[in-house]
């Protein structure tokens, strides 16, 4: 950068000492010129410098908003179907519904737009969903996420060009055409696709003859599956065979695993006073971390930490826990979960989509009485001593107690996957008993 400094009236003296000073250095020091900035480049820094805060800004507000969805959609599921254990991906629904988006109009737009909480014509919002979901399809040895989002629509039915292309290029999904009255087939087809879309970690998505009759119909199916290693490994010979404590306190034995490193922890307490305890782990490549939030105590029940969980808090437990070598223990669990988004998303505002009189689908096609008929969504998760699947027989061995602060995850937790580069969830989810 040019710089330019002058010296003020009467500062003569100034003037000549740093000339000698210059003089006297000039022999292994060269001289340093300064100029004044054009003006032409000043300007243009000043607005590039300014364009770049503007878009992290954009960026962080649209890392809220997503953080924010998944958070009401965890929160809305938990609610209304009361399951024990539960794991969705609220970045695979989020992908699903921007599809959506893109083909909606009037209310049916609005709708969407608003439970979202951004426009996917917007060109920053584009951007961000562009540079976050190329990580998603991204795999190595290490480390498989695939995030895949599709639209089946009934044979016959014309579609906009222009809502092809928008799909083609957003997050990764596809138009899939299939025939809805022959339910076998539609449901082998999503299966198929389900399967080749997510590196054959997801088998089967729904079974035959899940669809009813209908001629005008889509299906809107998301999956995302997630296999990574863990960064610090848990050794299969401390693995031990533990208690655990379940939602309705009885006790079950379960595979904890064990490990001791150095992690990112918190303590917390929600506005009522209940106080939590948060752990990180993070994933070879410290791109996704699983973080662990437990009540402090036994007798908090997981839902009035649930309850209170907002995006904002979310953002404020990352940036504010703090490394601290520790005995970590977490049980081995596994979790798939299949979610009719027919009854969730209504709860949060979005009806029209499902309402075959009031579903505005004309940036797909013309047609009338284009309604969504299905959306479905499955997760898939295993957590294990290596962060992978696979098998092992497992040593029961007892650790000898130390002084060293130990996290143990032996009561009901939840957990969510977050994505260090956006902020984005990728994964929540509840475990109340690993065995289930």
């Amino acid at each position: 950068m040019y710089t330019s400094k002058c010296p003020e009236e009467g500062d003569s003296q100034g003037v000549r000492t740093r000339g000698r000073q210059r003089t006297a250095t000039s022999a292994w020091l060269p001289a340093v010129h300064t100029y004044p900035m054009p003006p032409v480049l000043f300007w243009f820094l000043l607005y590039s410098c300014c364009l770049c805060q503007g878009r992290c800004h954009l960026y962080e507000r649209l890392s809220e908003l997503n953080t924010e969805f998944a958070v009401k959609l965890y929160q809305t599921i938990v609610s209304r179907e009361n399951r024990t254990n539960l794991v969705i991906s609220p970045s695979s629904v989020a992908a699903s519904l921007g599809l959506l988006q893109f083909g909606a109009r009037g209310n049916s737009f609005a709708q969407i737009e608003k439970a979202l909480g951004y426009n996917v014509y917007d060109k920053t919002v584009e951007s961000f969903m562009r540079s976050m979901h190329r990580e998603l399809i991204n795999f190595s040895q290490d480390t498989s996420i695939h995030l895949a989002c599709a639209l089946f629509l009934q044979h016959g039915t014309p579609i906009s060009t222009q809502f092809t292309e928008n799909a083609i290029q957003w997050a990764n999904s596809s138009l899939q055409l299939t025939n809805f009255t022959e339910y076998n087939r539609t449901a082998n087809q999503i299966n198929q696709w389900v399967t080749r879309n997510t590196g054959g970690g997801i088998e089967m998505l729904v079974p035959g003859g899940h669809f009813g009759s209908g001629f005008s119909q889509l299906a809107l199916v998301s999956t995302m599956y997630f296999k990574s290693k863990w960064k610090t490994k848990f050794s299969f010979t401390e693995t031990q065979t533990l208690p655990f404590i379940s939602t309705d306190g009885s006790v079950v034995k379960v595979p904890m695993m064990h490990q001791t490193a150095e992690v990112n922890y918190g303590q917390f307490e929600t506005p009522t006073l209940e106080k939590f305890t948060v752990v990180e782990l993070p994933y070879l490549g410290n791109t996704v971390s699983m973080f662990v939030v437990r009540p402090s105590d036994r007798s908090t029940p997981l839902s009035s930490i649930e309850s209170n969980l907002t995006s904002k808090s979310i953002t404020i437990w990352a940036n504010s826990m703090k490394r601290i070598k520790m005995d970590v223990f977490l049980p081995r669990f596994k979790l798939e979960s299949l979610s009719d988004l027919r009854t969730a998303l209504p709860a949060l505002g979005v009806s029209d989509l499902f309402d075959p009189r009031k579903a505005d689908f004309k940036g797909i096609s013309d047609q009338r009485n284009l309604y969504v008929s299905q959306a479905i969504h499955k997760a898939e998760i295993e957590v294990e001593e290596a962060g992978t699947r696979g098998s092992g027989v497992t040593a029961m061995v007892l650790l000898k107690r130390s002084r060293t602060p130990v996290f143990k995850a032996d009561r009901p937790f939840f957990f969510f996957l977050r994505q260090a580069s956006s902020g984005s969830v990728l994964f929540i989810g509840r475990v109340t008993n690993p065995l289930h």
